[in-house]
Formats: structure tokens, sequence, C-alpha cells
């Protein structure tokens, strides 16, 4: 007679697939709304085609401009987006590039209720908006989640408007945890949930209801998802808008350190146990040269939290309020070294360096910078490169033979428009983000070119 044998089933945890995700669906769905922006948008660069002076043309494309002058009128634009509420007095919080240069702002309820909503403030670093629409009733808000308890594997649900079509639910598991794309303070969920244009800025929810992440970005070839999408986690979300509702914009802790991560080499050199901290590279005017850190030192330890690398610091100091005296930790000659700072304000510090490479850069027109040479774009610049009047970048001099920039193929007449995902307009904006893609621990920086006016993107290393 054949024995029986035990057969032991594997364990299932409470996150197993769900039955149906339509109980999530009803609970949160009165809190997410579609957002629709409107913009007045000039045609001044449609009035006349770019065509060759004295060409036959000519004559008939001005004749045609001036028949029809409705052609060159100012157009309004329309885009849309998604956000959530996050109180009942008509707080909603969605990405900044979904409402930047707005002129008008619509919130559209799952109710069919439609409200006018002003801006409360925004943050272009994490993209993240703060909106408040006025409301004779209460709107019924979601609560924020600790993203950190967010675990690669959990079921997530986002919600917004993609593509236009109207309130949408898509579902899927976080497939990735701390994503960081190009921003100082990214801190990304990556899910595999359905994300597409016009989901930007809506929410990401876990199976409790709780906003785990605002969906920023997806990754694709084609412009429409194919299970890469990323969520600004709710943790650096909620720190942003306790700021933007508080005071109408962020006050970010500053150290005033130059950094970079310690690598391997680096700490057998310095009798390091490990490859961990951030390495100061110099110590200019401000809290860090008050309080004694000295180049060379290695900061190991922040407010009482370890610093595993130049981006961790980056984030905690820029999470620590402004003004605050913290503790740190150095490690200085084989010894460890306990200071105090008092910490300065990062925006303040930003904006005086800003000014002061601007007035250095006026001094010379042409700068090079990462293998390539640059300046601002003149009038006569755009007339040559055929750029609307109101173009705004870096126009490209030169290139160095033997730079990184020549192999991926940037050459004189390319136009930078963007570095880092931000717009820039001179060299001080370019240089700007050069150090906060450093500070933050990044080996390249995402620059945006466009030659004969179409777009590519080229990622450049930086020079230590």
């Amino acid at each position: 007679m054949l024995g029986t044998a035990a057969i032991v089933a594997p364990a299932v945890s409470a996150n197993a697939t769900p039955e149906t995700f339509a109980p999530l669906a009803e609970q949160i769905s009165n809190s997410v709304v579609n957002i629709t922006t409107s913009t007045m948008v000039s045609r001044e660069a449609m009035q006349m085609p770019q065509i060759p002076e004295g060409s036959p043309f000519e004559d008939f494309f001005r004749d045609f401009m001036e028949r029809n002058p409705e052609q060159g009128a100012p157009r309004r634009s329309q885009a849309l987006g998604s956000g959530f509420v996050i109180s009942e007095d008509g707080y909603i919080v969605t990405n900044n590039h979904v409402i930047e240069g707005a002129d008008e702002i619509q919130i559209d309820f799952y109710n069919g209720d439609t409200l006018d909503a002003e801006i409360v403030g925004t943050d272009p670093q994490t993209d993240i908006a703060l909106l408040k629409v006025a409301s004779d009733a209460p709107l019924q808000p979601v609560p924020f989640g600790n993203s950190d308890e967010a675990a690669v594997g959990d079921w997530v649900m986002a919600m917004g408007n993609p593509l236009g079509q109207g309130f949408s639910v898509s579902a899927g598991i976080v497939s990735a945890r701390n994503r960081a794309l190009t921003g100082t303070y990214d801190d990304y969920i990556q899910t595999d949930a359905a994300i597409n244009r016009g989901n930007s800025g809506g929410p990401l929810f876990n199976m409790d209801g709780e906003v785990v992440g605002v969906n920023t970005a997806i990754l694709s070839p084609n412009g429409g998802s194919i299970g890469i999408g990323f969520a600004m986690s709710s943790n650096v979300v909620q720190n942003v808008v306790d700021q933007l509702r508080e005071f109408g914009e962020t006050r970010r802790g500053w150290l005033g350190v130059h950094i970079q991560d310690v690598t391997e080499d680096i700490a057998e050199s310095m009798a390091l146990e490990e490859a961990a901290g951030a390495l100061v590279t110099d110590v200019p005017a401000g809290p860090a040269e008050a309080a004694g850190i000295e180049a060379g030192d290695v900061i190991t330890s922040f407010n009482g939290a370890e610093v595993e690398d130049t981006r961790s610091l980056v984030r905690r100091v820029g999470d620590a309020p402004v003004g605050d005296t913290v503790p740190l930790t150095v490690y200085r000659n084989g010894d460890e070294v306990e200071l105090e700072v008092t910490l300065g304000r990062r925006e303040e510090a930003e904006a005086v360096r800003a000014a002061v490479q601007s007035d250095e850069t006026q001094e010379s027109e042409e700068t090079s910078v990462l293998g390539v040479s640059v300046q601002p774009l003149t009038d006569e610049m755009r007339e040559q490169l055929g750029l609307p009047a109101d173009q705004q970048g870096l126009a490209v001099t030169d290139v160095a033979s033997d730079s990184e920039a020549y192999e991926k193929g940037i050459r004189a007449g390319d136009v930078i428009t963007e570095a880092g995902q931000e717009q820039i307009a001179s060299v001080a904006d370019l240089e700007e983000r050069i150090e906060a893609a450093r500070e933050a621990g990044r080996r390249s920086l995402l620059l945006l070119l466009r030659r004969e006016g179409e777009p590519r993107f080229v990622a450049l290393p930086l020079e230590d």
C-alpha cells in the first residue's frame, strides 16, 4: 500500500492578488480630479515660414497672411492632466509641468462638478504643484501613505485622465524603489501600472487607499505606456506640499559643501571600513565653513541618520528645517569628529550663486563646458538658425574633437534648450544644473538639443 506524502502549500501573504479593485476604485473616485489648463499662445513664429530671402514664395506667404490676419492671432492652447484632493477645504496636488505657464486651470470632479483653481505654489525640483479651489461643500480628501513601506511586488493602483479619456483606473505592482531620473531630490517608485499622457499629477494608491506616489513620468520609445512608469514618492511630496501650503514656496536646508561619492579605492586610501558617506571636495563660505567642516572630510552621519552617499545627504539636508542646528559626524584623518551646523536656505544660496555666475559670464560671451563651447542666443543667431524670436537656450559654437560630446554627435549650430529636464537661457543656468547634478551624485547630465527644429536628448558625463 502506497504511503501518502504531505503537501505543504506556499504561504500566501495578505497582499495576494485581489479578486477585484472595484471597492478601492469606488472609495477614491471622488478624490481624484481631471485638470484642464488653458494658455494663450503667440502665433508669431507661424506667421511667416522660414524661407530664403528673395524666394518666389516670399510674396505669396506675405499676401496670404495679410488676407488672413486671424491666422496670426494668438490662440488658446489646452492641456490635460490629473490631480487629487488632500483637504476638505480645497487643496489639490498635481505635477508642476501640468499647470506651468497656464492662464486658467479648471478642475473636473468625478461627480461632474467643475471648479476653477488657483496656484498656491510650485516646486520644479520635484515637479509638484499645489492648487486651491473654492467649494461650497466639503471635498473628499485622500490621505498620504508612507512610501517607505511600499515594497517591490506590492499591488498599486493609478487613477487619472490618460490621453483625455476621463477617469480611468489601471493596476500593477511596485516594480522598483528609489529610482532617480534627473532631479536632485528624486525618489521615484517605478510601477508597471499603465500610465500615459494625462495621468501626470494623478495619484498612485496602495491597497489601503493611501497615496504612495504622484504619477510623473514614463519611459517609452513611442510616447505610450510600456509598463515603466514613475511616481514621485509620497514622503517627498508630502514634505513639499506642507511647505507650499505654509509658505507658498519651498524652504530647503542648505549645508554649503561640494561633495562626491566615496568609491572603493577612495575608501581604501582613507582607511575607511566601507565605501559610504559623502566626501567633501570644497567648502565655500557658508554654514559648513562656519561649522568647521573641511575639504577631505567624509560626512558619515547627518542629524542622527547614517549617510549612504551624496544623494542621501542632499535629500536629508533638503528635508531639514532652515535655521535648525543639527549634529553631523565626519571622518577626518582616521578619527570621527562630531560637529554641529546651523543650516541656511538653499533657494537663497542658489539665487546668490546664479547672480554671481551671471555677472561672470557677461564678461565672456563664449564659455566652454562639458567639451562644448556655448553662448546665449542672440537675435542674429536666431535668424541664422531659423529659430523663433522667443527661442531661449545656448548656441553650440564649437565642440572639442576628442570630447564625449563630439562622439555623441553634438556639433556647432546645435542649440541646447534644456539641461536636467529644466529650461536654460544662460550659461549660468547650465552651470547651475551641472552643479546640482554633481551634488546629487549624478555621473551624467541629460541635455535636450535642437538641430533644424528637431529635438533629441544626449546624456553627457560630468567632468571631475
